[in-house]
């Protein structure tokens, strides 16, 4: 089913900038892409080779302590689709900016979309598509 997905782990973060320097700097990381406009001090892509970590500053609200892991798939909505019809739930999608668009258990944003669900054990999971424009 997850076939031809690529994985990736998000990494919760305080300060953007600091966590930045510190994968740069000292991992030897290559930043691929920062957050723009309201995102620009919540995310960052990060590569080493060819995998990829995101940086995430976790909302106030979230109690957010882990790394989760990402499927980054081509096309989101029959990803989701397949998964769902295999009984897996999705939680409900929130906006995180006026652009946001929600359809059903996916959040689109000017630079991609997403969906998030757990599994069997309570371990977060997101489902990510890139827009060609990034």
């Amino acid at each position: 089913m997850a076939t031809g997905a690529r994985l990736t782990t998000l990494v919760p973060i305080r300060d953007m900038n600091r966590a930045i320097k510190f994968y740069t700097k000292k991992l030897g990381m290559k930043l691929k892409y920062r957050g723009q406009g309201e995102m620009k001090n919540f995310w960052a892509s990060l590569s080493l080779g060819k995998d990829e970590i995101w940086l995430v500053a976790p909302e106030t609200r979230e109690k957010r302590k882990l790394a989760y892991t990402t499927f980054i798939v081509k096309s989101i909505k029959p990803f989701v689709n397949r998964l769902q019809q295999k009984g897996v739930k999705f939680q409900k999608a929130e906006k995180m900016g006026k652009e946001s668009r929600i359809e059903g258990s996916i959040v689109y944003e000017p630079f991609g979309a997403s969906a998030m669900f757990k599994d069997s054990e309570g371990n977060l999971f997101m489902v990510w598509q890139y827009f060609p424009s990034m």
